[in-house]
């Protein structure tokens, strides 16, 4: 039950960046409601499609996310690495505007499914040792019975 509500909310929190980075693929610096001359529209279309690439490569652990960990502390590293990077952004430069949202996804919500993947990842195994010591008759399991 708890391993299908992460692949449902990795699903779900990989179509922002899939969907922010596809729009920014497409319509360059204009999607996020800016206008930039062809070196920043540039810019903003290369990193728009790592963005779109980092919610693919989520999507990718979803059939078996309980074995990404790797996958998923890299991706989670990358995304909060953007975000630290944001953030600087925000106290040098000012309010990002719409763009804050961003700033929850990056720093809050890729770090906490990662935390959450771990927990389901123990699960499976946490069960093995009990079951394992169940059958092994170990002393710790018996004497709690």
């Amino acid at each position: 039950m708890e391993r299908r509500a992460l692949q449902i909310a990795l699903l779900l929190a990989a179509l922002v960046p899939v969907t922010a980075g596809g729009a920014g693929v497409v319509w360059g610096s204009a999607a996020f409601g800016a206008w930039a001359g062809a070196g920043a529209d540039s810019q903003t279309r290369y990193l728009s499609g790592l963005l779109l690439a980092i919610g693919a490569a989520y999507w990718s652990c979803v059939p078996a996310a309980e074995r990404r960990a790797g996958r998923l502390r890299l991706l989670t590293a990358l995304v909060v690495t953007g975000g630290l990077a944001r953030l600087a952004g925000v106290v040098i430069v000012g309010d990002p505007g719409r763009m804050a949202w961003a700033l929850a996804m990056e720093l809050g919500v890729a770090p906490a499914l990662c935390l959450w993947q771990s927990r389901v990842a123990r699960a499976p195994r946490a069960l093995e040792h009990t079951v394992h010591s169940l059958v092994n008759g170990s002393p710790t399991v018996l004497a709690s019975r």
